[in-house]
């Protein structure tokens, strides 16, 4: 392997001061409830309408402010999510099974009944989030969404975000933002009900306040700066290579940007293209700082290097571009990654906004446990089992042993006393005996 350019790896470190910052916020909002979330608004948003939630008349005003063909494409989009989870529910089979005779086990997918959705704002009006973590929710059956999206400073809101998320089925939406806003959805304040799941993606607060409130309620997953890994043999375009690169760039100074490539040569043609079209982009000023600091390009020596190299980091998005014939072979051999992009006719610009796939993924190397948000997340998979009275005994049996073998006296009295009353009389009276 040769490195060209060594940027920083995209580990998960701890941002201590994010940390400081969002406990003393929760803390706060645990303690004065809508009094401290109206003063962070003000502080950090300065936004303090007379109530954070959307009325159906606003909802209303907003949807009437969409772009008809924002509305339009909004549609095509949010059908793609919702057709992609609906067939990814469709695999989610209830079971029951009867391992041995009278012995019946099973299980049940069970949605989540209350789920909080952040759309973050920030930068960029990302309204296309919001189908990401709605419409899943939805189809999954979560019965409560409740959605929070951040003003828009002198707006007030991005009309395009609120008509996306009353279209994804969001069934109540608040104009709040950052920490105040997981805060109200996690700890339930004034009419909001605690929620039993955060979703969504954010900033570096909006991510600690999801890892400080796990364990108050489910989050979907811990999520920082975007990355873009791009595996390239000699036959793809460097053009078209760069292209892509660049696109994940502009999301934030702190992106992750990555090429493996199989010869030097190649590589390094692409990389002058990159800075060709990175000269001419208008988001240059954020795409330059994340290419400079966090831009890594490698050459391995062979595809086995390659897939090595690609499993180590992980990426939250991995595009594939080589000849079509070695396009099975890295399938089949890549396994850590948020989402992969076959071929050089998908971009992850479509998974972001468009194709169906979920955006909100696995980033710092957090695709070699987990994958990205879906309609499994709101699941829950809960067993149960059932015995006939012949069974019971049986089971029984070796539960009275092992429960004794680890002097766990009470649970072995609970087998105990199954197998004496369904054993027949024969058994009660030697078990009778024998505890005299």
């Amino acid at each position: 392997m040769i490195g060209l350019k060594d940027g920083k790896h995209r580990l998960f470190q701890h941002d201590a001061e994010a940390s400081a910052v969002v406990s003393q916020m929760l803390l706060d909002i645990e303690r004065h409830g809508m009094d401290a979330i109206r003063r962070y608004s003000l502080q950090f948003d300065d936004w303090s309408p007379a109530s954070f939630e959307l009325s159906s008349s606003e909802i209303a005003r907003a949807i009437g402010e969409t772009d008809l063909q924002v509305v339009a494409d909004t549609r095509y989009c949010q059908e793609n999510v919702r057709r992609f989870a609906a067939a990814q529910l469709a695999t989610l089979l209830p079971l029951e099974t009867e391992i041995r005779p009278g012995v019946v086990l099973g299980h049940r997918h069970i949605p989540v009944e209350r789920v909080g959705s952040y759309v973050p704002g920030g930068r960029y009006p990302m309204f296309g989030s919001a189908q990401m973590s709605v419409i899943p929710a939805k189809v999954a059956g979560v019965r409560s969404v409740v959605a929070c999206t951040p003003p828009v400073r002198g707006l007030g809101y991005f009309p395009a975000t609120i008509h996306a998320l009353h279209e994804a089925g969001a069934d109540r939406i608040f104009i709040l933002g950052g920490v105040p806003a997981l805060a109200m959805m996690a700890f339930g304040i004034e009419d909001v009900e605690p929620v039993d799941m955060l979703c969504g993606a954010g900033n570096r607060f909006v991510a600690e306040a999801k890892r400080q409130l796990y364990g108050r309620c489910g989050i979907d997953l811990l999520a920082g700066p975007t990355e873009i890994m791009v595996l390239a043999d000699d036959t793809a375009d460097p053009a078209l290579v760069a292209c892509d690169l660049l696109g994940q760039a502009e999301h934030d100074p702190h992106s992750g940007v990555c090429l493996i490539a199989h010869s030097e040569g190649w590589a390094r043609a692409a990389v002058a293209e990159l800075e060709k079209q990175l000269a001419v982009l208008p988001t240059r000023e954020i795409a330059a700082v994340a290419w400079e600091q966090g831009g890594i390009v490698q050459v391995a020596a062979s595809c086995d290097e390659a897939i090595q190299l690609a499993n180590d980091y992980a990426p939250e998005h991995l595009e594939l571009h080589v000849a079509a014939e070695r396009e099975s072979y890295f399938l089949e051999r890549l396994t850590n990654y948020g989402s992969l992009f076959i071929g050089e006719e998908t971009t992850v610009a479509y998974g972001d906004k468009t194709i169906g796939t979920n955006h909100i993924l696995p980033t710092s190397r957090a695709a070699r446990y987990t994958g990205g948000l879906w309609v499994g997340k709101f699941l829950k998979t809960c067993t149960y089992q059932r015995c006939t009275r012949e069974a019971s005994v049986e089971i029984a049996k070796v539960c009275e042993r092992q429960c004794r073998a680890e002097r766990m006296l009470a649970h072995a009295e609970t087998a105990r006393i199954r197998i004496e009353r369904y054993g027949g009389e024969g058994f009660a009276q030697i078990t009778a005996s024998r505890h005299k």
